[in-house]
């Protein structure tokens, strides 16, 4: 079920034109947790699986993070202490704790791969879980604390 999930993810956000909007402007809407060019895909409680807000294109400057990194801040609106994380150091399907006693509550995925956050620590799917397209992400607010997560193959 997992692949379908990701390859419908994938196929939305191949389809979704990249349009930038001008630096003065803000987002038109804020409505969901994800600022994105593609739908993230929430899973919530026991595998129960939705589709977030429509897709959006990524406003400049919203938050700095590298093509082919994944960035997590402590805080939401990208605050607070930072965390980079690059395909060549992370194990790619693999899950990944955050150092203990560290969160995040916003994140850019940038990797080009689906990233899933996690609730757990464990990458336990009994709890809250997202997966966001790798085309270029912002999530300035998590709906749930981010405490582990895994980069997915493309």
């Amino acid at each position: 079920m997992r692949t379908t999930v990701l390859a419908a993810t994938l196929a939305a956000t191949a389809l979704v034109p990249a349009t930038a909007m001008s630096s003065g402007a803000t987002p038109a809407a804020h409505h969901g947790p994800a600022v994105h060019h593609g739908p993230a895909v929430h899973h919530g409680t026991a595998g129960q699986e939705r589709s977030r807000s429509a897709p959006q294109a990524a406003p400049a400057g919203l938050a700095p993070c590298g093509a082919g990194q994944l960035c997590l801040w402590a805080k939401p609106d990208f605050t607070g202490a930072a965390q980079v994380h690059e395909l060549s150091t992370v194990d790619i399907e693999s899950c990944v704790p955050l150092p203990a006693g560290s969160s995040a509550q916003a994140l850019v995925n940038r990797t080009g791969r689906p990233v899933t956050t996690y609730q757990s620590a464990e990458c336990a799917e009994t709890g809250e879980f997202e997966t966001y397209p790798g085309g270029g992400t912002w999530v300035p607010r998590s709906p749930y604390t981010v405490r582990a997560f895994k980069i997915w193959e493309s």
